[in-house]
């Protein structure tokens, strides 16, 4: 009796550029080999050369990690594009009213797509080439109107890129009672449906999701993230040192330092090994069929 292959999926460590400490702890993690794909904010305050230079020097060192655009869309942040609207004080609206505004159609889809190619042009002059996928800070990518801007730009310039969806593989009875989740889920099946229809490719299933305002057992959250995720799926984290910046930025803190303790830690690459889990890169891109 033979094998069961091991389940090939992404470990995704958001928000590099956010902050020195947050770019620390995700170099630390690609160089040990227990991450293989981060997400780069290039309208975060920690994305000059050198930060660029440490993650291209990284990634050559492991190759099997890729680099995504974490497009952004949400306060604290500034646009890159001059006439990006609406703003409050010159910065992105929180996450609560731009989701409100794109559900009542408020925004402008073309203006959204401008700051979209604006942010990926940024990557591919820094990076020298289009990333691997692209994702949303905040899911920003899965909102009405940003969705329609955000696969239309993706597939004009990056259409070998895939992009994030995030929707769970589980049976629905094992979905409801955790309301986060279950909106991206809701959320998430117009956008495989365009992305679909864009020749987009994207990850079969997500993970990651949970209450970063409470402090959790991380070990705990990871093994439940990997139950049922199939091949090619991908689990988002979002580990980081905590700094000055950070703090200035997010509210999201010491819950980043204990997903990179587990991350680095003795426990990990065991439970990867129980659930028969690598991170290997993926031998091909998720159907753009698939939902």
């Amino acid at each position: 009796m033979s094998a069961v292959a091991p389940r090939r999926i992404w470990l995704c460590a958001d928000d590099y550029g956010l902050s020195p400490g947050v770019n620390r702890a995700i170099l630390d993690l690609i160089e040990r080999r227990r991450i293989n794909a981060t997400s780069v904010m290039m309208v975060g305050p920690a994305i000059g050369r050198a930060d660029v230079r440490a993650l291209l020097d990284a990634t050559t060192a492991n190759p099997d990690c890729a680099i995504g655009l974490h497009a952004t869309l949400t306060a604290p942040f500034s646009p890159l594009t001059m006439h990006y609207h609406p703003l409050h004080g010159g910065i992105f609206l929180p996450l609560g009213r731009k989701l409100r505004g794109t559900l009542l159609r408020r925004h402008d889809r073309h203006v959204i797509a401008a700051e979209l190619t604006a942010q990926l042009e940024a990557f591919a002059e820094r990076f020298g080439r289009m990333p691997d996928y692209v994702d949303g800070h905040q899911h920003v990518q899965l909102f009405p109107q940003v969705r329609d801007a955000f696969v239309g730009v993706v597939q004009a310039l990056a259409p070998h890129a895939w992009v994030r969806q995030c929707g769970r593989a589980q049976p629905l009875a094992q979905r409801l009672g955790a309301p986060k989740p279950l909106l991206l889920d809701v959320l998430s099946a117009p956008f495989r449906k365009r992305a679909a229809q864009a020749g987009l490719a994207f990850n079969p299933g997500f993970a990651g999701a949970y209450d970063f305002s409470r402090e959790t057992d991380f070990e705990k959250l990871l093994t439940s993230f990997l139950d049922g995720l199939p091949d090619g799926g991908l689990v988002m984290c979002h580990p980081g040192f905590v700094d000055d910046v950070l703090i200035s930025l997010d509210p999201f803190t010491d819950q980043r330092e204990r997903e990179h303790a587990f991350l680095a830690g003795d426990r990990f690459l065991p439970l990867l090994a129980e659930h028969n889990v690598t991170l290997a890169r993926p031998a091909a891109s998720p159907s753009p069929t698939e939902n």
